[in-house]
């Protein structure tokens, strides 16, 4: 995974403690069986997000959060909820937006990973320009989508989109 851009957060994303996720699950039947591959990509996809994240629900101050994922008629549901309430909030994300941007990261990762086999290193720096490219399209995207609803980091953006390919990634 690449580091990031430095960005400021979202506003109202300050990380006090509470406006952080503790818990991530995936539906298992929106997620369907994969191969041990991608299944370790969504384990460190979750790991990452835990690992540092700013969460916040607009207008709320109930956290920590946890979040369950699911696929709900071709869109992502993002159901939040904390330590006394499974659903607080339940918001719905249309992926056809992320479906170009998805296709071409697809691409582009499954170059980056034939690249690194044989080719020199200045052709596997320029593929990987590419891929952080368009993965910090699909975090801007995200954010942009969850404004008003979800407040978020850029940091935090980006690992969610990177969990939402991995939900996607056919391998």
């Amino acid at each position: 995974m690449t580091s990031p851009p430095e960005s400021p957060s979202a506003p109202g994303a300050q990380n006090d403690g509470r406006s952080r996720l503790v818990a991530i699950t995936l539906d298992e039947t929106s997620v369907g069986t994969a191969n041990a591959n991608i299944e370790h990509e969504r384990e460190v996809a979750i790991f990452d997000i835990l690992d540092g994240n700013s969460f916040a629900l607009d207008g709320r101050d109930d956290g920590p959060y946890k979040l369950h994922l699911s696929i709900v008629e071709d869109r992502l549901a993002l159901e939040v909820g904390n330590e006394t309430e499974d659903r607080l909030m339940t918001h719905l994300l249309s992926l056809t937006p992320f479906k170009r941007i998805m296709k071409d990261y697809f691409i582009v990762c499954d170059s980056y990973y034939e690249a690194i086999k044989s080719a020199p290193p200045s052709r596997i720096q320029a593929i990987d320009m590419g891929r952080r490219g368009l993965h910090d399209e699909g975090s801007r995207i995200l954010l942009e989508r969850l404004a008003g609803k979800v407040n978020v980091d850029f940091d935090t953006a980006r690992r969610l989109f990177t969990l939402i390919c991995a939900l996607h990634w056919k391998g």
